[in-house]
């Protein structure tokens, strides 16, 4: 017999934990922590007069509740955060952005350790930093890195077989340890005038270049003198442009925000010995109604689960809930004391206000780009009902593509728009099956056909018992827009005539000419070219062809992996599903070490040196 919410109410015990909302269609909508379960968990349930329109919409949601008891709160935080990711309720309060995020990753691990961008970080002996924003911002600091330090940009794989040196050690851009040049202590040596730079500590970098620029001038060796003190002004040039914005040369986290509507911009400056090294910004939806010192609870748990490096003292622009156990959380994460501080005066309030303002700035430009955005979908949607003579605006488009080399791994793809923005939720890729050879038509065929027979289901079973692969197909596009010419265009016509959707209007885009084709006119459309209609379909199309090759691309390497993996002598199918499986890729294989290799199940260190070598004789 089942237990009503009334009777599970009555049974939150008197504990630290985190609990759950569940609603009708038994999925996850909210996850909280509390430090005293039964205090929290029924004052939802009590009188909402206090409850914001968020909360009250919530709990008339709520059909169900689970509740998970922890010794402590730092520990009904940590599994908070890592419910959230695994579930992102609906009304919890998320990143917008709420990505894998890039890091700076140097392979401490490694003998000759290079420095790479990944967006995973993982317990391996490496060092990490971040994350970052802009994957942009982060490849252009690599490239400034590689000039300022001559760390080795090969694979593991290529540089344990090569005989001589490449370009990059030619241009002094590396010190080729693939060709014996320098030795393992000088090679280290440098990598930790990297984590220096990296750190922020570039006075006592220099400090440390200009002793050794000194020894090697009273040795002779003007060659090398001259090229540290190159390396100096380099490093003193990008000294020059950072601002120093405390002057007491703290390390400091500075966090500040701006409020708006239904969204709140977050910033974070990094102050390293008083120095601003760089700065981050985020956005976090569904904050109407919520305070500032929920938010900044929010984004401080959120961010810092995340975080690479954390400062000493973090520097906070409001108050936080949960202050202590934020704090101890912190501490224990960086093995370290970690304070947050909201100050009241002087030169850190100083440093605070400045970061809100950046906050607010960059708060009102998002604004100013949304509603531009708005605007323009606005306008393009009215727009392609005018040109294209369509009875209604097209809310809801869905693309198809189909991609192929030379016949093999053929897939097809669909991408969904509505009011001119991706829903990639509802995108939705396809292993092609009816057809070996490159036969784009055949393809489009298979595509649309699966396309409606899964929408044909979903209308069967109801949309309350279709599955979650259903759920993307159960509405249907106001229109149909397909990347090609005249004949991917008839393929896809003759198939929803079977389905009878032949009402949906649909067009090819042919990228050559931008011409639009539809079944049954003779000459095509032709949009303006500045008009925002065009922009959209162009997007639109440009989008599942993207979509489309990378996915292909991923299948493509999966199959290049797993046959390269059979050829490799003593690794057999268990060996090889279990490689795979704890390193996800050939590459990944490929950058682990010796002792990784050895601890996955069935391996050992004799078969992992193997792996090794005949991976680094047959790179691809």
């Amino acid at each position: 017999m089942s237990v009503s919410l009334e009777e599970k109410l009555q049974l939150v015990p008197d504990k630290p934990g985190v609990y759950l909302f569940y609603d009708s269609d038994g999925e996850v909508i909210y996850v909280g922590k509390a430090a005293s379960l039964k205090n929290r968990v029924r004052s939802y349930f009590r009188s909402s007069q206090n409850h914001s329109p968020k909360v009250l919409s919530m709990v008339k949601s709520v059909e169900d509740l689970e509740y998970i008891v922890t010794d402590n709160e730092v520990e009904a935080l940590i599994l908070e955060f890592n419910l959230i990711k695994k579930y992102r309720p609906k009304y919890n309060v998320m990143f917008r952005d709420d990505k894998s995020y890039p890091y700076l990753k140097i392979t401490l691990n490694e003998e000759w350790p290079g420095i790479e961008i990944t967006r995973n970080v993982v317990q391996d002996g490496s060092r990490y930093f971040g994350p970052y924003t802009s994957a942009g911002a982060l490849h252009e600091t690599l490239r400034l890195l590689r000039r300022l330090f001559p760390i080795r940009t090969c694979r593991g794989a290529s540089y344990k077989k090569r005989e001589r040196p490449c370009l990059n050690a030619h241009i002094k851009r590396c010190l080729a340890p693939c060709s014996g040049r320098v030795d393992g202590e000088k090679y280290r040596e440098m990598i930790n005038e990297l984590i220096l730079f990296l750190e922020g500590k570039q006075e006592s970098l220099i400090s440390r270049l200009e002793e050794k620029m000194l020894k090697a001038s009273e040795n002779l060796e003007f060659e090398k003198a001259a090229e540290i003190r190159d390396q100096i002004r380099s490093i003193k040039a990008v000294l020059e442009k950072q601002k120093i914005v405390y002057p007491g040369g703290e390390d400091q986290d500075v966090i500040a925000m701006a409020k708006g509507k239904d969204e709140t911009c977050v910033q974070v400056f990094f102050v390293r010995e008083g120095k601003l090294m760089g700065r981050e910004h985020f956005f976090l939806d569904g904050t109407e109604g919520m305070s500032e010192e929920e938010i900044m609870s929010v984004f401080l748990k959120q961010y810092y689960s995340r975080a690479a490096e954390i400062s000493h003292t973090v520097l906070l622009s409001h108050n936080t809930e949960d202050k202590e156990v934020i704090e101890k959380w912190l501490s224990e994460k960086s093995g370290k004391k970690v304070t947050l501080k909201v100050p009241f005066r002087g030169p850190k309030k100083d440093l605070v206000e400045m970061v809100a303002r950046n906050a607010l700035m960059e708060l009102k430009e998002h604004e100013r780009e949304q509603s531009k955005r708005i605007a323009e979908t606005e306008e393009a949607l009215l727009q392609l009902k005018e040109y294209l003579d369509l009875n209604q605006l097209p809310l809801r488009i869905e693309g198809y593509d189909v991609s192929n080399i030379s016949g093999t791994n053929n897939v097809g793809v669909m991408v969904v728009f509505e009011n001119g923005v991706p829903q990639k939720r509802h995108y939705r890729r396809f292993k092609i099956n009816s057809t070996s050879g490159p036969d784009d038509y055949q393809s489009m065929r298979e595509l649309i056909y699966r396309r409606f027979k899964r929408a044909e289901s979903a209308e069967k079973n109801g949309t309350e018992n279709a599955g979650e692969g259903d759920m993307g197909f159960s509405t249907l596009p106001d229109l149909i827009l397909i990347d090609g010419g005249k004949g991917q265009l008839k393929a896809a016509r003759e198939v929803m005539r079977s389905f009878g959707v032949e009402d949906i209007p649909t067009f090819a885009l042919a990228k050559k000419r931008e011409e639009l084709f539809k079944e049954g006119r003779k000459d095509p459309y032709i949009l303006p070219r500045n008009s925002q209609a065009l922009f959209l379909l162009q997007r639109i199309r440009d989008e599942a062809h993207r979509f489309a090759v990378t996915y292909h691309r991923r299948l493509r390497g999966k199959q290049m992996s797993r046959s390269l993996l059979d050829e490799v002598p003593g690794i057999g199918p268990k060996r090889k599903k279990a490689l795979l499986r704890k390193f996800g890729s050939l590459e990944g294989i490929r950058k682990a070490s010796v002792e990784e290799l050895a601890q996955v199940e069935g391996m050992n260190k004799r078969a992992a040196k193997k792996l090794l070598e005949y991976l680094g004789e047959h790179d691809l």
